[in-house]
């Protein structure tokens, strides 16, 4: 119980103490202009109250994120806590933060073109891809997911494909409207929702006979059931993304960027988002490892349930905060994964948007960019892309890399203190390549022999870094940022 206790104190402090660092490292400018004024257009670029652009951030960057992520990242034992704070505040606040400033002084650019700006075209033209198809992915999925969900609890009421139809309507006018029509008034309710379930836990974590495990040396092995298959290193870095590090919330910092009325928001919008989901992912590891008394415990019962987060999230829920537990489990369950996914096919139009440089001032202009991505999301909806999906938790830490060593390229152009995504991207870069040569979608290479291949890979990537930014840190002008 103390390790927890301490893990959230720590992560308020890391708000409050590196958060002001960051900023200050930043310059964030009060006086300065904001795109959500200068850009107005009254649909993406629109000012919101720091308030509601925080609730909508969090919601974006979470879904079920940290709590689906955080429940199986349990099954690794205390090692899980260390990881959530320390990944949150020195890696994903990092990410969150910069990505999403850097996106307010560059007009709201997607991230691809933030990207590019500093890593160049070629890396540029890849992450549009990239990027794009990861959202439509996630879009997707978060599609055909809460459809099959809403068509179990309802009791087959109707087929699920009119759930599926539903969801996609309520997609194509999230993604079509003023971002303070639909998104501006529904995200904050579900986003304190979610924040509501997750206090609810935290009371009952502390009010009740639980024994949450301690950080020691002796807590900190691998304790899932085969360490052999999941080793800690790198599979946890993976399975933890939502609230330690996750690219995915590069897509969606941008889309919030233009709604910014003051650049001293950032703080409290990114970075303190990235803190509180992982609060919110602090909380549900915490309450996975005492659900079946011990982790040991939530092995057998993750085995026997095919290794079913939305079980245990259902179960744990109920189990600890009764009937009420049960509704909010539903609104987690059902909406969080809806809110990833209307804002997943918003940000993959703001991305062609940007790509081509099409105005987004009228509704027919932006039904021409989104009506390709909705066919081809139903399209998916028809096929067992599982094997693909398999490789979303690599391709999105692929993409918080990406990110890391743009934030390090500006870094080091602006003559800042680099070393504060330096080191989480070398780090991160690790991470991915040893994963995807020892995983199963992977090359599933010996153990050994994969940690020395992720060795190598990233110190060629680092070096090759490091010459590509000397060289154009000559001609880079960092005057317009």
């Amino acid at each position: 119980m103390i390790s927890f206790i301490v893990s959230i104190g720590v992560l308020i402090a890391g708000y409050f103490l590196y958060g002001n660092f960051i900023e200050r490292v930043f310059k964030a400018d009060p006086d300065r202009s904001t795109p959500a004024y200068r850009l107005r257009d009254h649909v993406d670029f629109v000012p919101l109250p720091a308030w509601k652009a925080f609730l909508i951030q969090f919601l974006n960057i979470a879904g079920l994120g940290p709590i689906f992520g955080a429940i199986s990242g349990a099954m690794f034992g205390p090692s899980a806590f260390l990881w959530i704070v320390l990944g949150c505040i020195f890696g994903g606040a990092v990410h969150d933060y910069f990505s999403g400033m850097l996106s307010v002084r560059h007009n709201g650019l997607s991230i691809s073109e933030v990207v590019g700006i500093y890593l160049g075209d070629h890396t540029k033209q890849a992450i549009r891809l990239f990027t794009v198809v990861l959202l439509v992915f996630v879009g997707t999925v978060f599609l055909v997911g809460p459809a099959k969900i809403i068509d179990e609890l309802t009791g087959n009421f109707a087929d699920q494909w009119m759930w599926v139809a539903i969801i996609l309507i309520y997609y194509v006018l999230s993604t079509l409207l003023p971002i303070d029509r639909l998104i501006g008034k529904l995200y904050p309710i579900f986003g304190l929702a979610m924040l509501i379930m997750a206090l609810g836990l935290l009371i009952a974590l502390l009010s009740g006979q639980y024994a949450i495990p301690e950080v020691t040396f002796s807590n900190l092995h691998n304790m899932t059931e085969n360490p052999e298959k999941t080793p800690l290193f790198p599979i946890l870095f993976v399975t933890i993304a939502c609230g330690a590090v996750s690219g995915f919330h590069a897509t969606q910092s941008p889309m919030i960027s233009r709604c910014v009325a003051n650049e001293s928001q950032g703080k409290p919008i990114f970075f303190g988002a990235m803190i509180t989901e992982g609060i919110v992912a602090l909380i549900w590891a915490a309450a996975a490892m005492v659900f079946m008394d011990n982790v040991e415990g939530l092995n057998a019962a993750m085995a026997a349930n095919h290794n079913n987060a939305a079980w245990a999230a259902n179960e744990i829920v109920t189990a600890m905060l009764g009937s009420t537990g049960g509704i909010l489990a539903l609104i987690g369950i059902v909406a969080a994964p809806i809110t990833s996914g209307d804002t997943a096919f918003r940000s993959a139009r703001l991305v062609i948007a940007d790509t081509f440089s099409l105005k987004q001032d009228s509704i027919r202009k932006r039904l021409y960019i989104s009506s390709p991505l909705f066919i081809i999301a139903f399209l998916l909806t028809l096929v067992d892309f599982g094997i693909i999906w398999r490789y979303f938790a690599w391709s999105n830490q692929s993409l918080a890399v990406v990110v890391l060593w743009t934030i390090t390229a500006y870094l080091y152009y602006a003559g800042k203190c680099y070393w504060i995504s330096l080191v989480p991207a070398v780090f991160m870069t690790m991470v991915c390549t040893t994963y995807i040569l020892i995983a199963p979608e992977g090359f599933e290479l010996d153990n050994s022999i994969a940690y020395a291949g992720g060795a190598i890979t990233t110190l060629c990537i680092t070096i090759v870094f490091r010459v590509y930014v000397r060289r154009k840190k000559t001609t880079f002008d960092i005057n317009y940022v």
